[in-house]
């Protein structure tokens, strides 16, 4: 029930966000913005997904230098 409370509060946050972005963007620079954009439950379509192999995640997360 928590999740579905969260989903609830943020699509209300999310449409007003829409509607505040809206009203001070540049309708010649920029597409209008929908309440999926601010909506952080809302999975997006259009984002590839990248698969890498573990040797990738093992230079990342074993194999880094020492200083950072």
């Amino acid at each position: 029930m928590a999740e579905a409370v969260s989903r609830q509060r943020w699509a209300h946050t999310s449409a007003v966000m829409c509607v505040i972005a809206n009203c001070h963007r540049d309708p010649k620079k920029t597409r209008p913005f929908t309440p999926a954009d601010f909506d952080p439950h809302r999975k997006r379509k259009d984002a590839p997904r990248v698969k890498v192999g573990i040797g990738v995640l093992k230079q990342v997360f074993v194999n880094r230098p020492q200083g950072e």
